[in-house]
């Protein structure tokens, strides 16, 4: 079993080194079998959504980690599923609508203010 927080963390620092919008993370362990992360994020164009994935997919595969299952690669929402850590980008309109968030909203958000830079 792989350190989960370590995969939040490079998958926040990956997000943020493309410019990802609205980077959430919101642990879930407690509320759901389905995974302990969720990691959240906007993407501006569908240019910036892909490079956003593949560069947490590159990242991640650096250390080793695969992903279990990746779907919606050639839509306008990416879900990248790590087992224990389910990351969502989507674009901006697709993320006001499904409001993610709000159906975690029981979850633990997690202040990722130390992995992002600051500008």
């Amino acid at each position: 079993m792989e350190n989960y927080f370590e995969i939040v963390k490079t998958a926040v620092k990956a997000i943020d080194s493309k410019r990802g919008l609205d980077i959430e993370v919101i642990k879930v362990d407690d509320i759901t079998v389905l995974t302990d992360y969720f990691v959240i994020a906007s993407a501006s164009s569908n240019t910036q959504l892909k490079a956003i994935a593949d560069e947490i997919e590159y990242k991640l595969s650096e250390q080793g980690i695969e992903p279990h299952h990746i779907e919606g690669k050639t839509s306008e929402w990416i879900c990248m599923d790590y087992t224990g850590v389910v990351i969502h980008i989507l674009l901006g309109k697709g993320r006001d609508f499904y409001q993610i968030e709000r159906l975690w909203e029981d979850g633990e958000k997690i202040d990722i203010d130390e992995f992002i830079i600051k500008e």
